[in-house]
């Protein structure tokens, strides 16, 4: 990874940690080479400066959302905030580096000096007479690409590269060229070529629409037999391939690069055409900065203290002003968007039934219970009574106390509001269970259903639930109505454990227990009133 968190700012470029670079705030893209973006995909979720051009290959190809990409024009001066009020600023300006499209050059100025960091370049002369550098400025720190800082490592100038790559080709006018390039750069040496040869270059239409939007002459095409070179990536320039490609047509291919690379085939040709600085362009350009300090982009790389001799008078580092401070500061405490939503995704979420608490109710206000009490004594009065040997009657027998709060001889109306879900019990009741986070709608009326008594008497006419003043009708020697129709919502077996768990005392909800334990206990309890049902049966 090629990138820096610049110290004592809250300015990071090219650096994609957020958890190294936790003091960070403000985040700057040099270019969309895959060696400076490391780290950055399309979870991406803070402010992102950079060019036009990057900005949309970096939405295009690495799914960034829209939302965080500030895309700044390349030789303009731009204001950006160093603190959360907006009291402390800097001056950031971008200027073309000349290493690929959408590659830029930053110069930062603010309460911390100048810091032009480069990212990676080609020099050529003309950057001198950029505005903010031809203005005398004293830049302090230069961050400074050192991919080719080799005083052994002796590079043409791109166009005397590109002279030699005209000239090869013209020595094997009858052979296809195939051009081995990275997924972005060197598109102006194809355009020349394309120019040179009056041929069409073949490009993958990944390719092809990046030159569509540079603007370039129209020279590009997909089609693989309009012209003879054809830009292909790097990696495919091998021995293998250019045995194939030599079986049907004669080919040669090129890899543009000033890296030391084995030849495979003696009809691939490396040409030293690089779009970074040599090692004397690299002395030139810092010559005329004198900078105060060079600090070297590239780690890998071996740096010396080549520049030594170019250098000014070093200046002590200004002190860091309180909001910046605090604006750095906050920034490392505040949790990501991924951590909130981690943290929201491991909360417990409750399942299945809910019970209304036996807290709840005794918290009610005494008008509230006496108008329930009230319309329960209503109700209970309408309702059969189920024989003694029904395990609800049971129940009430074997806890007259919980019934009496649970039941009140009757069912209780619920006070919330919820929507529920309605199952038909093999019983003949209609049994009500609140849903935690849905909502729900008769798939019968294709009304809303709204919470209403636990156990209701069905209708034998047509199923419909008694209200609280109508009387329940129906045979008057058995609880159960056959006539009714139940609602085709949940299977016969699923209904029978539904109510065994609505039928089980409500101490077994409040006890702390496991889901595994829980359902051997439910079973024992029901076993229980089974030999009591059947006890009672044989009194009977």
């Amino acid at each position: 990874m090629n990138g820096v968190l610049i110290p004592h700012t809250p300015i990071a470029v090219d650096f994609w940690s957020l958890r190294r670079a936790a003091s960070a705030r403000l985040f700057f893209l040099s270019h969309m080479h895959s060696d400076h973006t490391v780290g950055l995909s399309s979870t991406w979720a803070r402010p992102l400066y950079c060019s036009p051009i990057t900005a949309f290959l970096l939405h295009r190809h690495l799914q960034v959302s829209k939302q965080w990409i500030r895309a700044l024009e390349v030789g303009e001066s731009h204001v950006l905030p160093l603190d959360e009020t907006g009291r402390e600023t800097m001056t950031v300006t971008l200027m073309d580096a000349n290493h690929c499209p959408g590659s830029v050059m930053f110069l930062f100025e603010g309460y911390f000096g100048t810091i032009l960091y480069t990212g990676d370049f080609r020099y050529t002369p003309s950057m001198l007479k950029e505005p903010a550098l031809s203005l005398g400025k004293q830049i302090h720190t230069l961050y400074l690409d050192n991919t080719n800082c080799n005083p052994d490592l002796a590079l043409p100038s791109q166009q005397e590269a590109t002279r030699q790559i005209v000239e090869l080709i013209r020595k094997h006018p009858q052979h296809n060229v195939k051009i081995g390039l990275y997924n972005l750069g060197k598109e102006s040496l194809l355009e020349q070529l394309a120019l040179e040869f009056q041929t069409w270059v073949v490009l993958s239409p990944r390719r092809l629409e990046l030159v569509q939007l540079l603007g370039l002459a129209d020279v590009f095409t997909v089609e693989e037999k309009a012209g003879r070179i054809h830009a292909v990536d790097h990696m495919e320039v091998c021995r293998s391939a250019m045995l194939r490609w030599n079986q049907t047509h004669p080919t040669i291919a090129v890899l543009p690069t000033s890296r030391q690379i084995h030849r495979t085939h003696p009809n691939i040709h490396i040409i030293p055409y690089s779009d970074h600085s040599s090692y004397s362009e690299l002395r030139a350009f810092v010559a005329a900065l004198k900078p105060c300090q060079v600090v070297p982009i590239v780690r890998r790389q071996p740096y010396r203290d080549y520049f030594q001799d170019s250098l000014s008078p070093r200046l002590s580092m200004p002190r860091i002003p309180d909001s910046v401070q605090q604006y750095m500061s906050s920034s490392s405490r505040k949790p990501s968007v991924l951590c909130l939503l981690g943290r929201r995704l491991k909360r417990p979420r409750t399942q299945g039934v809910m019970f209304e608490s036996l807290e709840e109710k005794a918290g009610q206000f005494p008008a509230d219970r006496d108008s329930k009490e009230a319309k329960n004594k209503n109700l209970c009065g309408n309702l059969e009574k189920p024989p003694s040997h029904h395990p609800l009657w049971i129940k009430k027998r074997l806890f007259p106390d919980l019934c009496s709060k649970e039941w009140g001889g009757a069912v209780p109306f619920s006070e919330s509001q919820k929507r529920v879900t309605v199952l038909t019990a093999p019983l003949g009741f209609s049994v009500h269970l609140r849903s935690t986070d849905e909502e729900f709608i008769s798939p019968e009326a294709g009304e809303e259903v709204g919470v209403g008594p636990h156990v209701v008497p069905r209708d034998d006419s047509d199923g419909s639930a008694a209200s609280g003043t109508q009387p329940a009708r129906g045979h008057r020697d058995s609880p159960l109505s056959h006539g009714s129709k139940p609602l085709p919502l949940l299977a016969p077996e699923f209904s029978s454990l539904t109510l065994k768990y609505l039928l089980t005392p409500v101490k077994f909800f409040q006890a702390r227990f496991s889901s595994r334990g829980f359902d051997r206990q439910v079973e024992e309890y029901h076993r229980s009133l089974l030999s009591l049902d059947r006890g009672a049966y044989n009194l009977v």
